[in-house]
């Protein structure tokens, strides 16, 4: 049987959170034109529409032999996964900063231990719409590393890429919304036989045109507005880019099991607060199947009796 190969995978390393230090996967790292490794991790630009910037990248070769890259703007997102900052494919269609970016030369090749500084331009449009506009300036190596077993095999292809935090000069909007709040609640079907648990899933979408941080409290209250839950989230993400939603989940053990409240989700971000609420109601099974045949009896009798007064 042949064996047919695909481009199945990109992996792009972005470093950590911004000021932390310059992109690297321990055999090449990309970073703005600085005098050390990692003096300047990021690229911070501003500009007004129509205007044209000009700056220098630098790619690093840390092996002991020459590496070949493929260098290119890519437009940032955030991913589906966890709300990570990742950037599009060379192959994608690029609409704000990877458009926009230009390198002085598309194809290098590094000698080992060695480093190349890249000139590069980025031409914002007349009519670019005001705000952040963050992308990356991505070294992708040309070597194809294999990867899976079977019939269809795997390639791999990694590439760095140096975070460009651009801002459009004009107005800015900082706005957020925490959506599509649900909760899936499991409970024992005989009341405390076991703890029970309830999943609360919701989208945090980022509206405005500015970058966000944002921080998310869960509370919950139950009958007579009693505290049930309060609890600063975990797990999100550091950066919300403009115009980007992710989906989130939050595990809550030992969620009530004979209550009926509301549980809140409030997301803050600098100049923003904004909150989603769902209502439950918990009541254990075993409860509920004699409350639903009790009211069916009830209904059943209630029948009867009108049959009876009607033929009497």
């Amino acid at each position: 049987m042949s064996t047919l190969t695909t481009l199945g995978a990109l992996v792009v390393l972005l470093g950590l959170a911004p000021g932390a230090r310059a992109a690297e996967n321990g055999e090449w790292a990309v970073y703005p034109a600085a005098s050390k490794l990692g003096g300047r991790p990021y690229f911070y630009l501003s500009a007004d529409p129509g205007t044209t910037l000009t700056d220098r990248v630098t790619v690093a070769n840390k092996t002991a032999a020459p590496l070949t890259f493929r260098l290119y703007g890519a437009d940032a997102y955030n991913t589906d996964r966890d709300g990570g900052f990742a950037v599009r494919t060379q192959k994608e269609r690029q609409t704000g900063a990877g458009a926009w970016i230009r390198p002085g030369r598309t194809r290098i090749t590094v000698p080992a231990r060695s480093a190349v500084t890249v000139p590069y331009t980025l031409t914002v449009p007349a009519d670019a719409d005001p705000g952040d506009h963050p992308g990356a300036l991505v070294a992708l190596d040309e070597r194809i590393a294999p990867g899976g077993d079977g019939a269809v095999a795997m390639g791999v292809q990694r590439a760095v890429g140096a975070r460009v935090y651009l801002r459009v000069n004009g107005p800015t909007v900082p706005a957020l919304a925490v959506e599509d709040v649900t909760l899936d609640q499991d409970r024992p079907l005989v009341p405390g036989s076991r703890t029970s648990t309830a999943l609360v899933s919701y989208t945090l979408y980022n509206r405005g045109n500015v970058t966000l941080n944002p921080q998310v409290v869960l509370k919950a209250r139950g009958l007579f507005g009693r505290t049930l839950l309060d609890r600063d989230l975990a797990g999100i993400p550091a950066e919300l880019l403009p115009r980007q939603k992710i989906r989130l989940t939050e595990r809550w053990t030992g969620s009530p099991q004979l209550d009926w409240g509301d549980l809140t989700l409030t997301a803050t971000a600098k100049d923003v607060r904004e909150s989603g609420t769902v209502s439950f109601l918990a009541l254990p099974w075993f409860a509920a199947a004699v409350l639903v045949a009790g009211g069916a009896a009830g209904l059943f009798g209630l029948r009867i009796r009108r049959r009876r007064a009607l033929s009497a």
